[in-house]
């Protein structure tokens, strides 16, 4: 399972979480606004105006924000929280990274089908290996794992990663080294703390 990574270094920027109190590099979170009419909105690229509340990249951590009004007491304001604001974080955060996906392809840089992602690990030109979700265990098992990176991102369904590749369903993928791996590697990490189990 790909999951968060939240080591810290010195020159990453740090937040804390308004649920957690962890203080965390910003990679491994989300940041919330607040919008013109009072209402809480996901800021996954940290660009808007306005007061960061910042939240652990988790599902359980964005509805234990919700439901303790946790961002009214951060504002200390009177706040609208949109109902299902996880779900909505978690489809801005799969928008991300099946786009991400779509500009390596694009530059040449993302590939998909078993035979293309097995030559490209042979040949060490994967940096990001992307394996469906929803792939069988036989299908997922079939690539060499020697030669795969870790960890595998295994966070998109076969018809989201079809969708980027024009096919209808996708099992195996895979990301050259370039930049976009980089961005990708983060967007997958936050998409993961949406989408898989968490154990605390």
């Amino acid at each position: 399972m790909f999951g968060l990574e939240t080591a810290k270094s010195s020159r990453e920027p740090l937040r804390r979480c308004l649920v957690t109190r962890q203080t965390l590099p910003r990679e491994a979170m989300v940041r919330f606004v607040l919008g013109p009419d009072g209402t809480i909105v996901p800021d996954l690229a940290a660009r808007l105006p306005g007061r960061g509340l910042w939240l652990q990249a988790r599902r359980d951590i964005v509805e234990r924000a919700a439901a303790a009004n946790a961002f009214a007491k951060a504002a200390r304001r009177d706040v609208d929280v949109p109902d299902g604001l996880a779900d909505q974080v978690e489809r801005l955060l799969v928008v991300r990274c099946l786009d991400l996906i779509g500009l390596a392809r694009r530059a040449g840089q993302a590939l998909s089908g078993f035979d293309s992602v097995r030559n490209a690990l042979k040949r060490g030109w994967v940096a990001r290996l992307v394996v469906a979700s929803d792939g069988s265990q036989r299908e997922r098992s079939r690539l060499p794992a020697a030669n795969a990176p870790d960890p595998i991102v295994d966070v998109l369904s076969a018809a989201e990663l079809g969708g980027v590749f024009g096919r209808g369903r996708v099992v195996h993928a895979a990301i050259c080294r370039c930049g976009l791996e980089t961005r990708f590697r983060v967007e997958a990490a936050r998409l993961a703390g949406f989408r898989c189990v968490q154990k605390s």
